[in-house]
Parts: C-alpha cells; sequence; structure tokens
C-alpha cells in the first residue's frame, strides 16, 4: 500500500529532515508515526502527500510511483488519500453538510451520489443533527468529526491523521480515536502522526518512530520517545 525506499529529505537551508528510511505499510493496517518535535515525522507525512519532495528516494502509494507524478496528476492521486488536521480545516461559510458534500462535488460525483451518501456518513460519525450548522457552532469534537465525515466521503483507500486529536480534550480524543478504529476495520488504510503517548500506549497498534531523521523504532505497541 505505501512503500518508501530509502528516502531522503534535505531543505534549501541544508537541514536533513529524513535520512535514508526505508519501510512498507501494508493494505488495512492502522500505523502511528510519532517522534519529538523536530524528528521529521511531519515532512514524513508531508512527502505521502506530495506537498514536499524527497531529496534521494521512491515513494510508492497504492501503486503508484509518487515522484514521477505530472502537477496536473496531483490533485487525482491525491484523491487516493482521506486527509485530517489539527486545525481541521473546515470551510467556515459552509454548513455541515455542505462541507461534507464539498468533497465529493470536487470529484464531481452526480447530486443524486451527494444525497444518499452525505447523511449516510453523517449519521457514522453521530452528526445527523447538525447537518444545518456552520462550523463556528460546533465545539472541536465535533468540527473533527466532521473533518473525518469529509476525509472519508470518496472511501479512499487510505486515511493520513496529522495531529488529529491535538487540539481536543482527552473525552473527545478517544471519541475521534474510536471513529478511526471504525474507519480502518472497514478497510482503509490509517496513518496518524501524533504526540498523543497515552493513546499510542493504548492503541496497541503499529508504532513507528522518527528520530532526527530516522526509524529508531518499528513496532507493535508502546511509545519509545520522549518529547
Amino acid at each position: 500500500m505505501i512503500v518508501v525506499d530509502k528516502v531522503t529529505k534535505v531543505y534549501d537551508n541544508g537541514a536533513v529532515a529524513i535520512n535514508n528510511i526505508s519501510l512498507q505499510i501494508k493494505k488495512g493496517e492502522f500505523v502511528f508515526i510519532v517522534g519529538s518535535s523536530g524528528s521529521g515525522k511531519s515532512t514524513f507525512m508531508k512527502m505521502l502527500l506530495k506537498e514536499v519532495e524527497p531529496t534521494q528516494g521512491k515513494i510508492i502509494v497504492d501503486g503508484t510511483n509518487i515522484n514521477a507524478l505530472e502537477r496536473r496528476e496531483i490533485p487525482y492521486f491525491r484523491r487516493k488519500m482521506g486527509v485530517v488536521f489539527q486545525d481541521f480545516r473546515l470551510l467556515p461559510r459552509k454548513t455541515v453538510y455542505e462541507n461534507v458534500a464539498f468533497a465529493l462535488e470536487v470529484t464531481e460525483a452526480p447530486p443524486k451520489a451527494i444525497r444518499r451518501n452525505v447523511p449516510a456518513i453523517l449519521a457514522m460519525v453521530g452528526l445527523t443533527h447538525k447537518a444545518k450548522v456552520y462550523p463556528n457552532e460546533l465545539s472541536g469534537g465535533e468540527q473533527q468529526r466532521v473533518a473525518l465525515a469529509r476525509a472519508i466521503i470518496n472511501k479512499p483507500p487510505i486515511l493520513l491523521a496529522d495531529e488529529p486529536t491535538g487540539n481536543l480534550d482527552p473525552e473527545t480524543a478517544w471519541e475521534i480515536m474510536e471513529l478511526l478504529k471504525e474507519i480502518n476495520a472497514r478497510g482503509t488504510t490509517v496513518v496518524i502522526a501524533t504526540h498523543a503517548k497515552d493513546i499510542v500506549d493504548e492503541m496497541k497498534k503499529r508504532v513507528i518512530t522518527i528520530q532526527k531523521g530516522v526509524i529508531s523504532s518499528d513496532k507493535e505497541g508502546g511509545y519509545d520517545f520522549e518529547d
């Protein structure tokens, strides 16, 4: 599903963010990417999205060698991935329903499919009763649920989440993690970058630790670094 082969990223200022790392993530896996601030995990996630180009090495996502993608192909490639951010990134002037529907509209989904799929996904994340409200009327947890709904409405094979619980209280964070587990159980490969030690320890999933740009640990369960 995801193959990272001898990848290095050196920024223009000479900073080495990622140093010759290789790993594979299989279809249907649930993987945490952890590491202290400045470890390189954000760069790693951005490279998977092709927001940042590797200096050396090869990245293959769902069978696509993303190094070889042309600029016009990138938006279509990104449709293979749902993305969830710490700061939600909802459209403030659109309702909950419209935010989720927008993800289908950009793929030119027919109106009938939008009317069928949006209510179903809102029901899954427990927001049917919030369909007509705007993001500023929602709690942080509710906004993240909308972001999750939007990320998975197109049924992408991969979901990337960058600190998805970073702005949430502990109880709400666990609710979001339960949703991510459910999404994974439906067959979606889930990759999460996080600092949430308690969540990582409790979830008992695969944990890839990046420190100073290299993989220092890759194992099932447990958190392997100090911030």
